[in-house]
């Protein structure tokens, strides 16, 4: 199964200037058709679009695990070399005590 477009067909208010193919089994193209038609949309646009929030996803999760290791190393770092603790931070402190009665 091929999931192509013509060299600069405009779909959609979109121009579409790539192809992209790849080779499915009996067993893949049919469910992939069956899920289409029950979306009431051409295999094509099923395809395109299937593919195109799986790519969203995959960077998502990926931007999220670099951040989260970034995070990480920033709380190691915040534990191992702590900030000293300043004039601003100890008059917050005695604010907060001061309000909650702690």
């Amino acid at each position: 199964m091929a999931v192509s477009a013509k060299k600069k067909k405009v779909v959609r208010n979109r121009v579409r200037g790539e192809r992209l193919e790849t080779r499915v089994t009996s067993d893949q193209k049919n469910l992939i058709e069956r899920a289409a038609a029950l979306q009431g949309r051409t295999v094509t646009d099923f395809v395109l679009t299937s593919l195109q929030d799986a790519a969203r996803r995959a960077i998502e999760e990926h931007h999220r695990l670099d951040l989260s290791v970034r995070d990480s190393q920033a709380f190691v770092e915040a534990l191992i070399n702590p900030t000293p603790v300043n004039a601003r931070l100890r008059e917050t402190v005695r604010r907060y005590r001061e309000t909650t009665g702690v």
